[in-house]
């Protein structure tokens, strides 16, 4: 119980910077090569000959990662953060995405819905929510930090109503009381069911409390930590890019 305390005082730590995302897949050919390629129907087509069909890349889609510290990767290095490592994923996979590390370190979740405006003006096909464990940290009301997610989810499917949106399970501290932390667990079932999104597990199943996967502050996950945050995100956002990477861009 006393470790689980520590990993979720993690999201109250503020500092670091912001972390980017990880290394994207560059759809189509180089421009030389595309250049000349262009180039060679062109004359083909003049002389008579319909010419070479050119493939036409893919779009690319965007998943937008809206979070806490956990998700900026505080403590890492950039490219060692869960989305930097979930952009690899989808890059071995072949899926013609771009991950967007929109976390921010200590937010709560009333500050997470300030931000949605202005992260809402770039593209998002895909949300990932993953915020609401500084206000269990901090012993928030529950129907407080509920009406929050509601209200981001509301925002995002305002301004992008065709995006698929994932709210990411966290938990309290159990010193808060069995009640609360019930409390707490089931509201972002609550929240799945009324606004009919997806809910992924916990995001430090298998990492929280764990001395060999964290930090030294025991709070953060170490490399080996977000490898294994990357994993538990990528069983339920895996399969979502698969449907997605066929359909056209979300507004």
């Amino acid at each position: 119980m006393r470790s689980l305390v520590l990993v979720l005082a993690l999201c109250a730590c503020g500092g670091g910077g912001s972390p980017k995302a990880g290394d994207s897949v560059r759809a189509g050919t180089g421009n030389g090569e595309r250049g000349t390629e262009t180039a060679a129907a062109s004359a083909k087509q003049q002389a008579g000959s319909p010419g070479p069909q050119l493939p036409v890349p893919p779009s690319r889609k965007t998943v937008l990662m809206v979070g806490t510290s956990l998700t900026a990767g505080l403590g890492l290095d950039p490219e060692e953060a869960y989305p930097a490592l979930l952009q690899r994923k989808a890059d071995s996979a072949g899926y013609h995405v771009e991950i967007v590390n929109a976390g921010l370190s200590g937010e709560t979740s009333a500050g997470a819905l300030r931000r949605m405006d202005w992260l809402l003006r770039g593209p998002a096909d895909v949300v990932v929510i993953e915020t609401g464990a500084n206000d269990g940290l901090r012993g928030l009301d529950v129907d407080s930090t509920r009406s929050n997610l509601r209200a981001i989810v509301a925002k995002v499917k305002a301004a992008r109503p065709g995006a698929r949106i994932l709210l990411a399970q966290m938990e309290a501290p159990p010193n808060l009381g069995a009640k609360y932390t019930t409390a707490f667990r089931g509201m972002y079932q609550d929240v799945a069911k009324e606004t009919g999104v997806g809910v992924k597990p916990f995001l430090l199943r298998d990492v929280a409390g764990v001395t060999g996967l964290n930090q030294q502050d025991g709070m953060h996950p170490n490399e080996r930590g977000a490898q294994i945050v990357a994993h538990n995100v990528w069983e339920t956002l895996g399969p979502l890019l698969q449907q997605l990477d066929a359909t056209p861009t979300a507004g």
